[in-house]
Parts: structure tokens; sequence; C-alpha cells
């Protein structure tokens, strides 16, 4: 009986020391499942990207300034960081210009969008963050710069940065939600926020608040996401700025500033205004609008919105509102501004450099010989600029504004545009404008070509020729594979018209063939420019590249695989190359000599490649970030 006594302790810690071990491996097994899950998690959501020290482009691109206006701004090792669309600015906190950096020369070919400074993954000191507009986050440390690209081009285009203390940088982008930067990894943020065009971030890891285009804003907290839009209070869906106060957030949109409190939108400030930056402070709230200063109101009035009072108002665009060595500072597009504590004045500290061009915006270019250079936007007008000239003249007005295609002449220019056919003396005043009332088949001029004594018009309802006795038209009922033409390029008697739907081929103004998809090794009806060179046709498509037409056979290039959008109109053919702008490849360039097609992208201040011209050996490449100009023996 003693004997059992004894053996029966022994056995129950025998017992509860196998259960001891058994619970230990156990745990042991569900630790590493639970790693293994995180790490399938983590690579789940990882991106592809490559990471490279950004390395200065070679001399020889020339670029002519443009005048994009500020953009962002960042206190970054006690001085002032500035970005404009083509440049960094190193400022001292007086505002004088300490160093430049300019896309395509010091860094990669892309529009600069937001700026922030802060701490990613295990940095020892703070770094710049700059998100590019199509080549992926860079990343400062006051002496060099990396890139952080993705492979896969929409999570390049960025949009909106937010670093956090957690040593994480959030990274919106354009259509593809939210992703995440840890100094080693690139990663989507969230599952839940994926497809989103972001506009703004705020607030911190466990309490993230996203602006949206078109959904309002979004609010991440402990994994639950709620949307708050128009159909809940927000005066709008497009979300253009987000500050964080506390508990409270403000939320600027197009029109107004919508506050939340506690998760649920309160009410409207500032209805009516355009909020492009927002600054909460002691109560009061300071709103940067797009058109009229800034504003600033008692937050805790009853209704704010009936009487604005307005403190050392300033005309101007605003982007951003912040303190500073304990002032106000507010960035217009036009220049940096300051306010002293006490004071309602708002002083001018910086201003952009000088820069001879109005935009950076390209749409059409056209160089005589001589060095003259006719420079047309998106959405400003026209510029000329003559040699050696510190300033270009600038033309604008409600008709001279889309331009799509310039066409200079003896003693002044034809210039196709949204608007109408302009034409102008050689200063750009305009002297005559043709619309539909006029003859033209429609008012939108897309591409012109001489035509002897007169000038062939393509626009979106067909083709118009402009002969001494008045406007002639032909289109889809005259046998045009499409209306809507694009490009147009003559080459003896022939002319080919590149449409929506395919070519045509037109003999004396009459349609002698057509080729689409169904019928030619077409890969893409979309044609969206066109060059001749010696006896054949270069055709430009947007998403199958370039193919060559010698009047009756088509041959595509090796080279040219994958999609390939050629911008409109943005084709130009030299005695030895022709050249084709794409939307994110760069300038392509066919040796004629070689039979080979390469692309060119260091050198440029933008990807997007949209108008090209040639003058007096030098080609001059414009995107939608501003010229750069280059003999052309540099391409070769």
């Amino acid at each position: 009986m003693k004997a059992l006594r004894y053996r029966r302790p022994i056995l129950l810690m025998a017992i509860a020391a196998v259960s001891v071990v058994a619970v230990g491996v156990w745990l042991r097994q569900a630790q590493n499942e639970l790693e293994l899950a995180e790490s399938a998690l983590r690579r789940e959501g990882e991106i592809g990207f490559s990471e490279s020290a950004v390395e200065r482009a070679p001399a020889a691109f020339e670029p002519i300034g443009t005048a994009s206006g500020f953009r962002d701004v960042a206190l970054f090792q006690d001085d002032l960081w500035i970005i404009t669309a083509s440049s960094l600015e190193q400022r001292s906190p007086q505002g004088d210009v300490v160093r430049v950096f300019t896309t395509g020369r010091d860094l990669p070919p892309a529009p600069l969008a937001k700026m922030a400074a802060g701490l990613a993954g295990a940095a020892a000191h703070r770094q710049l963050f700059l998100a590019t507009a199509g080549e992926g986050l860079l990343v400062f440390d006051g002496s060099g710069f990396r890139q952080i690209r993705a492979q896969a081009q929409g999570y390049r285009q960025l949009t909106a940065l937010l670093p956090l203390e957690t040593g994480q940088v959030l990274l919106g982008t354009a259509r593809n939600g939210v992703l995440a930067w840890d100094g080693r990894r690139l990663s989507v943020f969230h599952p839940s926020l994926a497809g989103l065009p972001v506009t703004a971030l705020g607030g911190k890891l466990d309490d993230l608040w996203i602006g949206t285009l078109d959904q309002g804003v979004i609010h991440l907290r402990a994994g639950e996401v709620t949307r708050i839009g128009s159909a809940q209070g927000l005066p709008d869906n497009h979300v253009l700025s987000i500050a964080v106060e506390g508990s409270d957030v403000w939320v600027g949109t197009p029109m107004g500033v919508g506050k939340i409190g506690g998760g649920r939108f309160e009410r409207t400030y500032a209805e009516g205004f355009f909020a492009n930056a927002i600054l909460p402070r002691e109560g009061r709230l300071l709103i940067g609008t797009l058109e009229e200063g800034v504003l600033e109101i008692d937050a805790s009035a009853r209704r704010p919105h009936a009487d604005l009072p307005l403190v050392g108002r300033q005309q101007g665009h605003v982007e951003k509102l912040f303190e500073a060595g304990g002032e106000l500072h507010a960035l217009f597009r036009d220049g940096l501004s300051r306010r002293s504590a006490g004071r309602s004045a708002w002083i001018r500290v910086g201003k952009p450099q000088p820069a001879p061009l109005t935009d950076g915006n390209i749409a059409a270019l056209a160089a005589e010989a001589g060095g003259k250079l006719w420079v047309g936007y998106f959405d400003r007008g026209l510029d000329i600029l003559l040699p050696n000239a510190a300033a270009a003249i600038h033309r604008e007005d409600d008709r001279l504004f889309c331009v799509n295609r310039i066409l200079p002449g003896r003693d002044g220019a034809a210039i196709g545009t949204a608007n109408g056919l302009v034409f102008t003396d050689s200063s750009g005043q305009t002297r005559r404008i043709l619309t539909r009332e006029e003859g033209l088949i429609a008012t939108h001029v897309t591409d012109l070509v001489e035509d002897g004594a007169g000038l062939i018009a393509a626009t979106p309802a067909g083709i118009s020729f402009l002969t001494p006795s008045g406007p002639q038209s032909i289109y889809a009922f005259h046998g045009l594979v499409n209306n809507h033409v694009y490009t147009l390029t003559r080459l003896g008697t022939r002319l080919v018209a590149g449409t929506l739907g395919g070519v045509s081929v037109l003999e004396n103004g009459v349609v002698a063939a057509s080729y689409t998809t169904a019928n030619s090794p077409l890969r893409q009806n979309w044609i969206s420019a066109s060059a001749a060179a010696g006896s054949d046709w270069f055709i430009g498509t947007y998403g199958a590249g370039v193919y060559r037409f010698d009047g009756a056979t088509w041959h595509s290039f090796p080279d040219l695989r994958g999609q390939i959008e050629i911008n409109p109109n943005a084709m130009l053919a030299t005695s030895v190359a022709v050249y084709a702008g794409t939307l994110h490849r760069g300038l392509a360039v066919y040796g004629r000599a070689s039979n080979r097609w390469n692309f060119v992208v260091r050198g440029l201040p933008s990807t997007n490649v949209t108008a090209l011209t040639y003058s007096d050996g030098f080609v001059y490449i414009g995107t939608d970030n501003g010229i750069v100009r280059i003999a052309e023996s540099g391409l070769h």
C-alpha cells in the first residue's frame, strides 16, 4: 500500500510533464503555422519593385523652362523644400533658393505630385519622400535620391503621402488604392482599399482617413471600413484635402469643408468654396481655395458659413497651409507667403523661378528655321518663343485654348483647336476663325496638312478640304472608314487618314482603300498618329505601336512588343529617323538605316511624350511635364 501511495504522485507528475511538453509542442506548431500564414499573407500583398540610386541624365538634353507653379512644401533639415511638377527646390527659411533638382536631368522622368518628410523602416534620420505621377516613390536623405519603382505601371502613379510613426510610409495611388513602404518592402496596405482613386491621406495607422476622387472619404479603424460621402452630408464626393485634429476630421471638397466628429458627419463650413487646403488652429479654420486665396473662419460659430470673415485675404490658388517657426505659411501656385502671429497681412517670401514658357502640359509643337518655336497647350492656349528670348509671347482666349496642331506659314500660322481653326499673324494675334458655321464639317480640328493652295482639316466628323472656292467635306457616307479622324499625312497625291476605326487612303480627295484589323495585319483600329518617310507611311496606333505601310503592304516591327500607345499626332520623320511619342514608354526612335526601334527615357521630363518637331538639327520633345531639345545626332 505504501509503494502504491508513492507511485501515484509520480504518475501524476509524469502525466503533467507529458502534458506540458505536448502543450509546448502544440504552441510551437501553432506559432509556426501562424508565422507561415502571416508570411503567406505578407507575400500575397507584396508588390514587385526595383530600388536603385538615381543618376544624373546625359547633359545633351536641354530643358526649356516652364512656369508650372508650386505644388507642395515640406520642412526638412531646417530648410523649406518645395516642388513644382518639374523640379524640387531647397530654399532657406527666408525663401532663398539653395539647390534645384530637375525632373529628367536630376530626377526620374515623371511629374512630381506630393512630398512629405518622415522615417521609413530602420532609417536613423528623417528622409524626404516624393510621390511621382508615373515613376513611383523617391527617397532623399539630403545627399542622394533612391527610386522605389513598382513593376506594375498602375502602382507607380502616386497621388498622396503619409509617413506613420510605425516606420511605414503610406502611398495613395491614382487607381489602385493605398500602398505601404517600410524601407524594405512595398505592399498593398489593406485589401479593402484596393482599386480606390486616392486623392488625400490623413490620420494614423489605427485611425486612417482616405480621400477619394469620387467616393467621398473612407475611414479605416481597427480593420473596419466606413464610407462618408454626399449621401451622409459631405459637400461633395471629390475629396481635395484632409486635416485631423484630435477626434475631429476636416474634409475639403470643391463645394466646401465637411467636419466629421466621432466618426460621423457633423456640419459644412465655407459652403461653395473650393477647399484645396485646410489648417485647423485654436478654434479657427484656415481654408486655402482655388481662386479666393486664404479664408479664415471661426469654427465654433453656430453659423460659420453665413458670414466668412476674411483675415489678410490674398487672392490666388492655394496648395498648402502649414505652421513653421511660430508663423503661418501659405503655399500658393505663384509663391510662398508668411503671416506672423498677431498680424493679418500675408507677406510674400518666395516665388517660382522665372521661365519662358507658360505651362508644361504640351499638346503641339512647331519649329521654324532659325529657332522660332510655337508651343500649343492642352488648356493654356499658345506660346511663341523667339531665339534667346527670356519670355514667350502668350496668346489665350475662348477659341485659342485647347491646341491640337500648329502649321506655321510665311506670315503666321494655322492652328487646329478644339474650338475651331484659328489663323494668326507671326506674333500669334488672331486674324480669322473657321468653325462649323463657316463651313467646316466640325468645329473641333484634330489635325492639319497643306494641300497645294489650301489646307485639309481632320475633325471628329470627317475631313474638310479648304479650297479657294470654299470648304468641301467628306465623311463615312463618302467611304471613310470612320468619321472620327485623328491624323492626316500627304505623300504625293495620296492622303492617309487615320481614324478611330482604321486607315483610309485617299487619292485626289477620293477614298481609294481602307484598312482595319479585319483586312490587314493591324492589331488596333484606333489610329492616333502618322508620318511620311521616303515612300512609306509610318502609322501610329493607340495600343499596338507603329506599322509601316508602303501603299500596298503592311509591315509590323518585332522590336515593338506589348501594348504601346502612340499619343495623338506625336510622330515625326526626318532624313535619318522616325520618332513616336508614347503614353508611358518615352520616345520611340526608329533608325531608318538600322531598321530597328529603341526607346529613350533618360533625359525626358516625363515618359508621356505628347508632341514632336524638328529644326536646324535639333529634335524638340514635348511631354505632359515640359519640353527638352537635343541634337538629333545625340539620339543615335
